[in-house]
């Protein structure tokens, strides 16, 4: 009895040796020869696409196994049902990372994206965040065309202001300045995406758009260059070193509680172009999918390529991430519903 007592507890040993050397080996064995999707909740040629191309371009180098990147664009409601997809009926094994519009850190308290949350089909608290490559606010930018100089200008102008789903940053952006601080936008909602909204500035059918500032600067650059824009606003709490003389959002607010809203709505800008897997994805893969996005944001391949899409890179990374959320989920109730009675009139 006691031999065969050993031989349970030698056989035991070795089966946690085994395991543990196993559990070791596993993500470098699952990853060799996989395909890792980013799916993007936006379509192609606008930042959120140019930017989760650029990463997927060099993040595979960083992973045990170092598996390959594609991309995929599923755009629409402001990358609603890209997370439903994500987090429900795509693979939850670390092979599918969504690239969401960074609202979905503001969907539980202030339900911009579907009538009382009723589309959503996650929990954004259970979420597991990867990163962002930059911390970029929004910029309200007009063409050089515009009846608009200033941002004192949009209070006395009637500008037409082009944009996605209702959801978006480009119609809630310009939704929080007519309502704080008694700019006189109009909205044209319903283009597909990005492009669309730039050739229509080109046609003249709008005045201009809010957008992340990389979606100028990579995207048309030439505009930029020659002048054939003018950023007016930016909606971070304080002024892009890239924009030293534009003013924010929350300096034009006068009220301490319009500073306090806009300040709160700015947050989730640290996660400009957040990198998220579902919630079912493996611990020791998301670490893994961390530690690679950490070190592809070192790597002088990915920097360079950045650097010619004029993207300035300035990593949040996924425990930042994590908490920006807490962070969110504890602001002041007042704040948060006067944002939503702001933004979502007809969602109470």
């Amino acid at each position: 009895m006691i031999q065969q007592g050993a031989m349970r507890l030698a056989g035991a040993f070795f089966f946690c040796v085994a395991a543990s050397a196993a559990q070791a080996q596993n993500v470098a064995d699952f990853y060799k020869g996989k395909t890792i999707t980013i799916t993007v909740g936006a379509a192609a040629g606008g930042a959120y696409d140019l930017v989760s191309r650029a990463v997927a371009n060099h993040m595979g180098r960083h992973i045990p196994g170092r598996p390959q990147f594609v991309v995929s664009n599923l755009p629409g409601a402001s990358s609603l049902p890209m997370m439903n997809q994500l987090t429900n009926t795509a693979k939850k094994d670390g092979t599918v990372i969504g690239m969401t519009n960074s609202n979905i850190a503001l969907e539980r308290p202030l339900k911009m994206l579907s009538k009382g949350g009723g589309h959503v089909g996650f929990d954004v608290r259970k979420l597991q965040w990867i990163g962002s490559p930059v911390q970029q606010p929004h910029v309200l930018w007009v063409w050089h065309a515009a009846p608009a100089q200033t941002a004192e200008d949009l209070k006395t102008n009637v500008l037409l202001i082009g944009a996605t789903a209702a959801g978006g940053d480009n119609t809630m952006v310009p939704t929080l300045m007519n309502k704080v601080l008694g700019t006189k936008m109009k909205i044209i909602s319903g283009y597909e995406g990005q492009n669309d909204i730039f050739i229509a500035a080109e046609r003249g059918e709008i005045h201009g758009n809010s957008a992340v500032l990389p979606n100028l600067t990579s995207a048309k650059p030439a505009w930029v260059r020659d002048k054939l824009v003018r950023v007016l606003v930016q909606m971070g709490a304080k002024r892009l070193a890239a924009l030293p003389d534009v003013p924010t959002a929350v300096e034009l607010a006068t009220a301490p509680e319009d500073r306090e809203m806009l300040r709160f709505y700015a947050l989730k800008f640290s996660m400009a172009y957040p990198l998220v897997v579902s919630p079912d994805v493996p611990a020791d893969r998301v670490a893994a999918l961390r530690k690679a996005f950490d070190e592809t944001m070192k790597d002088p391949e990915f920097l360079a390529e950045a650097g010619r899409l004029g993207l300035d890179i300035d990593p949040f990374s996924g425990e930042q991430m994590t908490q920006l959320i807490e962070e969110i989920e504890r602001a002041p109730k007042a704040i948060v519903d006067r944002v939503a009675d702001i933004i979502n009139p007809d969602k109470k």
